[in-house]
């Protein structure tokens, strides 16, 4: 039978030791992932880098070391269809994208762990660690500062808000002012407001801006007949 005949002992052991590395690795990964209540936690972190390591463990048993390099290619690929299942948008908010890339980094760890390669899962899954961890803080730390208008990199959007009846007007006008002051608008949104209103929303392709200049804009808008509200903000880009 082609089960006997491809049983061997040494394989197998070879196998389990790359299978509870993987399990541990990943385990510790997904530790931290489930105490931080993130969508992809302990159990899902452990089963990836535990398949992981089965196909890259099971290619190498059969096919030998190029066999290992092609599944894995074929992990690589397959890892990215989950990630982005974790990729959530709400509004103008993107949620998920460290918990996808937390999974690419759990399968990276099943994979060396596969490959016996139990060093480079290791240091691998202590990487994928500190990254989550160590990196916290300094995260949270620039995120705690002012956005600084005159040199960061953000997205500015303007709001007016005005009546139904003079929204097409208003929305030229808006579109004249803006590029008028050099600030060209890379897109325009409109939708209803309230009962009788409407928002018109210009997003601008300026990097940086003139807050002084944006709210003499808003003052002039708001100074036309039909409008209500005027007014702009800005955040970062990913």
């Amino acid at each position: 039978m082609e089960a006997i005949h491809n049983f061997n002992q040494i394989s197998l052991l070879n196998i389990v030791i790359s299978l509870v590395t993987a399990f541990v690795l990943g385990g510790f990964i997904g530790f931290e992932r489930q105490v931080r209540q993130r969508t992809a936690g302990l159990r899902t972190n452990t089963l990836v880098a535990v398949s992981a390591a089965v196909f890259v463990a099971m290619a190498n048993r059969l096919s030998g070391h190029e066999g290992a390099v092609h599944v894995a290619a074929y992990v690589v690929s397959g890892i990215g269809f989950l990630g982005a299942g974790a990729i959530m948008k709400q509004g103008a908010n993107i949620t998920g994208l460290n918990t996808a890339a937390t999974l690419w980094g759990s399968a990276a760890v099943g994979a060396c762990a596969g490959a016996g390669l139990i060093g480079e899962a290791v240091v691998a899954a202590l990487f994928v660690l500190a990254s989550n961890t160590l990196l916290r803080p300094v995260v949270n730390q620039i995120n705690r500062r002012p956005i600084n208008e005159e040199s960061s990199e953000a997205t500015y959007r303007f709001y007016v808000i005005c009546r139904r009846d003079v929204q097409a007007e208003v929305r030229e006008k808006l579109v004249e002012v803006l590029e008028a002051a050099s600030y060209p608008v890379r897109d325009v949104d409109q939708h209803a407001f309230g009962q009788s209103d409407a928002e018109i929303q210009a997003t601008l392709y300026a990097t940086s801006v003139d807050s002084s200049e944006l709210d003499r804009i808003s003052a002039e808008m708001e100074a036309l007949a039909g409008v209500t509200q005027a007014f702009w903000n800005t955040s970062a880009e990913e």
